[in-house]
Order: C-alpha cells, then structure tokens, then sequence
C-alpha cells in the first residue's frame, strides 16, 4: 500500500483513534512501526530521537531553529560538527560559524565549489552552463559529504545547497544532518511562500509544462 497522508481529511494518528482509518492509511501495517520503533528505541539513535523530541517541547515558538540546532549539538555533546553550504550563503555561513563560535561550538566547513571543477568535468556541455563558454565550477556535494567524513565530523549540517545536490550530500554524509537553510532564488529563501501563493501570485508559476 502506498501511504497517502498528505491527501488525509482524517488523521487518526493525531488523536489516536484508529476506528476510522482511511482505506489507504498506511497505519494497518504494523510491521512498519514496529521496526521503526526498534530503530527509535535502540542504542544508537534513542538519546538522539529523546533529545530531539524534548527540543521541540523545550523550544516550542521560541527558539528559531539556529538556536534549536545549537541545543541538539550542545545537548548530544557532538564535538566536531559540520557544515555543508552553498557558494551564494557564504555571508551567512560567516554568521552562522560565529554565532555557533560564541556559544562554544566550532565548525568544520566545505562550501559547494571545493575542488574548482569545471562543469564539463561532470559531463555537462557548455550549452548547459549558466553562461555558456565561461568557467564555472561544478556544485560538488559527494566532495563536501567526502572532506567533511574524513574530518570526522558526528553531526553535518546544510545550508542552502541546490534541489538534487543537497540529495547527494545526505546520501555520502556518513553523520547524521539537519538543515537550517533551504535554498530558493524566487521566494528569499522561503519555499512555503510558493505555496501560501499557489492560487494567488504563483497561480501558473508552479506548473510543470511553463
């Protein structure tokens, strides 16, 4: 059964009362949340999964989610954290190492065009650059996810890089990630506006074929 939540008028699972569920809740295979809950539960991740739960009843519409990433840091005790960020938010990566720094947490850095490849490298063709016949360095996530493992780094964090390539660094970071920035050319970095403006000033802007 493929879960379909996002198309829920329900959602039992916030009252818990299951004597409703929808033909197509995915919460009638148990066997699904019993191995969820034993990954939850075990060594490993259980004071991760705690501590993140306790962030959010601590931090509750207070803390902006900088602050909440400090908590985690600073409540798991991670002593080298990383911090994976794109070439357009090197301003604010500069704030974010310092406010970090101010409270005790130092950063281990790679920003997306570490390595200075160009794109043709990539299999890209000149045609397929932003501007076509110049140098421009490739995005290199499986790099940054590389430097930033061989650095050792318990906890990675993102920021800003693009659709896809921020896919490839959670998939070859070995530590665990969170992301603090989304990007987005459009909206000022703020994807839900795109959303909030579905039917309004985005009508037309968010389909496929345009």
């Amino acid at each position: 059964m493929d879960p379909k939540c996002s198309v829920c008028g329900i959602h039992v699972c916030e009252s818990g009362n299951d004597d409703t569920l929808p033909t197509f809740c995915p919460m009638v295979d148990d066997e699904v949340y019993k191995e969820a809950l034993e990954v939850v539960r075990s060594e490993k991740y259980n004071k991760f999964y705690k501590t993140s739960t306790l962030i959010e009843r601590d931090g509750y519409a207070i803390w902006p989610r900088v602050k909440e990433t400090m908590v985690l840091i600073d409540r798991m005790k991670f002593k080298k954290v990383g911090l994976a960020f794109c070439g357009g938010f090197i301003k604010e990566a500069k704030i974010l190492t310092k406010i970090f720094k101010d409270n005790g947490i130092e950063l281990t850095s790679a920003m997306c065009k570490t390595g200075g490849v160009d794109k043709t490298y990539a299999g890209l063709l000149e045609e397929n650059k932003i501007s076509p016949g110049e140098y421009e360095p490739m995005c290199n996530p499986v790099a940054q996810a590389k430097l930033l493992n061989k650095a050792g780094t318990e906890f990675n964090i993102v920021m800003g890089l693009c659709v896809g390539h921020d896919s490839l660094f959670y998939k070859f970071s070995d530590a665990l990630c969170t992301t603090i920035v989304v990007k987005d050319r459009v909206t000022g970095n703020n994807p839900c506006v795109a959303l909030y403006g579905a039917d309004g000033y985005f009508a037309g802007r968010l389909d496929l074929d345009k």
